[in-house]
């Protein structure tokens, strides 16, 4: 999608400060961080949401669930991280394309 920031950062169109990439996604920093470490993981195929998966994207989203602790441990949230993914107008999601945000390095409040 030509329009959307994080298919742009994908291609390294948009500036972002890149922790990891592979070939399947990307993971920075958030710009607007809620916690000492807040980051992005983001599938470089555009998929708008969680609600927008097809069945093609079960070895995609598995490469990513198998992927979010090592890029959190690689961020020093060896302490445990929160995973969320925000999907649609009711889940408060502002960009649409799919991304998990990890949260830690300090005490997050409950949920």
């Amino acid at each position: 999608m030509t329009g959307c920031i994080f298919c742009r950062i994908a291609r390294h169109e948009a500036p972002a400060n890149v922790l990891y990439e592979d070939e399947q996604i990307i993971a920075f920093r958030d710009r607007a961080p809620k916690a000492p470490v807040h980051l992005l993981v983001v599938p470089k195929k555009h998929i708008c949401n969680l609600a927008g998966l097809e069945s093609q994207d079960q070895s995609l989203i598995a490469h990513i669930m198998m992927k979010l602790p090592q890029i959190a441990r690689l961020s020093g949230l060896d302490d445990g991280f929160r995973t969320v993914t925000n999907t649609g107008p009711g889940g408060r999601q502002e960009v649409y394309h799919l991304h998990f945000h990890i949260l830690g390095g300090g005490k997050l409040p409950a949920m």
